[in-house]
């Protein structure tokens, strides 16, 4: 009214009419603070306290019932363990979180005393009179290095000065060691081998166990973005590839196999420039290689840089036998049986299978006297592989300053590298693979289906497929291979295992493990029965593959003209369902030995004894599965080594030994 006033509403945080207002206390009403602090009214407005020693939560406050109820501090324990320090207690020793508090436990497994005097190694002292390593450790020094390194044994995993049970054999221990490094940190999936720790939904159960992955309410299978959150399930295509749209690399374009060759996120169904080189696909003369220049020596529109024959047209570029070699100009020529033909092999009579070739002289090292072309011959040059004419050598330990710690000169230390004396391989890793289909015709199974994980140290097969393998395209001489061998399902009870000395699809060795006998459900063209357990087979196929070769790895036995029983586990007996194995391997394709050993848990339960064959000298890695689904290759290392081990040999050594003692087995490690 004229002259007058109206009083409007109180301000947030009060009650009344506007003439009179009253605080209103939001801790009386609301309760947003934690039962472990205290609610403090203000005027206006609340406050919570702090959360008591041990505990931690953001602050919390406002103004107003509004404000009250939609905050709610929450006291989260702190996990003192965890703070680097160990909580406090001694090294080596256990520290156990308590709610809003710890204490100190016992010295962790390999240690010996306590809180007072401390935890020290009651272990194994290295030769060298000053190394200490765990008591589940062994000693190793790596030809050219001086010091001692500690490396857990089997079924054990951290730094090697401390180990712990690793039930899964993947390389992580059961709980956390308090040492630096991803090996000495809890493992996320304590039963399922995972040795890349992958978490997609960061809620610190790793997806090998974590039934709903990425957290998103829809459990893996069926969601369409098992590792991407996305309820709606959407999936535009109008033919959907059961790629939902949150994680497809082509929304609009079905791509069930999400290939991305370049690692663009665009995946190549839609990519006009598939490789990333600036050119377009259909201007492309190597759609999936880089190559810039274009270059095609032959003109058969194929790039030199993606051409299995570049000297010889072959447009179709036809390679039946899977040996990276077009079919025109594939003469089968391989004097020395290293998987190089003749008129390309840079050691024509001396088996080489990687080529190196470190000065690029095109003469490969197992047959050059001066390797770095620095003109020291081998014999006498301190640093082999990298050129050091003056042959300095500071500390006079008789290798030169040129290549001290790096003895290939590619920039990867020697204790990390896994081919120290080939510049070419640095570390394990299979993320570049070749699929090799073993019965490519018929419709007996579907083909096999591959995940790569932990940069390439991790495979995993999920369908129950006809025969197949995962190749890395890295090529081998002397080799130690290892991993662990995991069936993550209950369901079937077939083969899987692993390759070596692949040289094409008819000529490789494969180890295989059958759970129980079984007669293949295909009668022709002949009747094969599988036995339980670990075999050891060389391939050496007329037909290549197809149903006869498919039948001959399904048999146990030989098989004439096809494949080759070395060696058979005595036990007969079949691999369990979710229970993981460590394999190593020992190649030395230069005297024809093959040794191969199989453990569970930290026992060796088989030993194939040293087995020679000369058939193939070398080749390629990989992993083989056949009718079995759900197949974990985890924790793989491979590591170029032409060393024979002490003890391993007899003093005739073209013959077997007998017992070895494996803890003496191996001069090198290998992992």
């Amino acid at each position: 009214m004229p002259g007058g006033f109206r009083c409007g509403a109180c301000p947030t945080g009060y009650s009344g009419n506007g003439t009179h207002c009253e605080d209103i206390d939001e801790c009386r009403y609301s309760r947003p603070c934690d039962a472990l602090a205290m609610c403090e009214n203000l005027s206006p407005g609340f406050t919570c306290t702090s959360c008591p020693p041990g505990y931690t939560s953001p602050p919390v406050q406002g103004v107003g019932i509004e404000s009250a109820k939609t905050q709610k501090q929450v006291c989260q324990d702190i996990n003192e363990c965890e703070d680097g320090r160990n909580g406090g207690c001694v090294p080596n020793s256990i520290c156990i979180n308590t709610p809003g508090s710890y204490r100190c436990g016992d010295c962790m497994e390999g240690f010996m005393g306590n809180q007072t005097i401390g935890c020290q190694t009651n272990g194994l002292l290295c030769p060298d009179g000053k190394t200490k390593c765990s008591e589940h450790a062994k000693c190793v020094k790596r030809r050219g290095q001086r010091e001692y390194i500690c490396q857990c044994k089997v079924g054990y995993a951290g730094d090697g000065k401390i180990c712990h049970r690793d039930t899964d054999l993947d390389g992580i221990p059961d709980i956390d060691l308090g040492c630096r490094g991803r090996q000495c940190r809890k493992d996320n999936c304590i039963e399922t081998p995972n040795s890349g720790q992958e978490d997609a939904d960061g809620d610190q159960i790793g997806d090998a166990c974590d039934p709903d992955m990425d957290n998103d309410g829809i459990v893996n299978n069926p969601d369409n973005c098992p590792l991407v959150a996305n309820p709606d399930q959407a999936d535009s295509e109008t033919a959907p590839d059961k790629t939902g749209d949150a994680c497809d690399n082509c929304p609009t374009v079905p791509n069930p196999d999400q290939t991305d060759t370049d690692s663009d996120n665009l995946g190549d169904n839609c990519d006009p420039d598939i490789d990333n080189d600036g050119i377009l696909n259909e201007n492309d003369s190597c759609v999936k290689v880089v190559n810039y220049d274009q270059s095609d020596v032959d003109g058969d529109g194929v790039g030199d840089a993606c051409d299995n024959c570049p000297k010889k047209q072959n447009k179709d570029q036809s390679d039946i036998d899977d040996d990276l070699i077009g079919d025109v100009c594939d003469t089968g020529n391989d004097i020395d049986r290293d998987g190089v033909q003749d008129n390309k092999d840079n050691c024509l009579t001396q088996p080489n299978a990687d080529q190196q070739d470190t000065d690029k002289d095109s003469i490969g090292d197992a047959c050059d006297n001066d390797d770095d072309n620095d003109n020291i011959i081998d014999e006498l040059d301190n640093c082999p592989l990298v050129k050091n004419k003056d042959q300095l050598d500071s500390d006079r330990n008789g290798v030169g300053d040129a290549c001290e710690n790096d003895m290939d000169g590619d920039g990867h230390p020697d204790l990390l590298d896994v081919c120290p004396l080939n510049g070419e391989i640095y570390a394990t890793d299979f993320r570049a693979y070749q699929t090799i289909v073993l019965d490519p015709e018929g419709d007996s199974q579907i083909d096999p289906n591959w995940l790569i994980l932990n940069k390439g140290a991790e495979i995993v097969q999920t369908m129950n497929s006809d025969p197949g393998i995962a190749v890395s395209y890295n090529t081998f001489s002397g080799v130690d291979f290892s991993g662990t061998f995991f069936v993550n399902t209950e369901v079937d009870d077939d083969y899987a295992g692993f390759i070596f000395s692949y040289q094409d699809s008819s000529s490789f060795y494969v180890v295989m493990w059958k759970k129980v006998t079984q007669t293949y459900w295909h009668p022709t063209p002949f009747r094969a029965v599988a036995e339980p357990g670990i075999q050891l087979k060389l391939v050496k196929s007329d037909t290549g593959p197809g149903e006869v070769l498919r039948n001959s790895l399904w048999h146990t036995g030989d098989t004439s003209r096809q494949v080759k029983l070395l060696w058979k586990d005595p036990r007969n007996v079949g691999w369990k369902d979710k229970t993981a194995y460590r394999w190593e391997l020992i190649h030395r394709p230069s005297i024809g030995l093959i040794r191969v050993l199989f453990f569970e848990d930290t026992e060796l339960v088989a030993d194939s004894g040293n087995v020679y064959d000369t058939t193939l000298r070398g080749g390629r890695l990989g992993v083989f599965c056949f009718s079995q689904e759900m197949v974990i290759w985890s924790d793989l290392v491979y590591r170029c080594n032409e060393f024979i081990p002490r003890g391993l040999l007899s003093e005739d050594s073209e013959s077997p030994d007998g017992e070895v003692d494996y803890d003496d087995y191996y001069d090198e490690p290998l992992k």
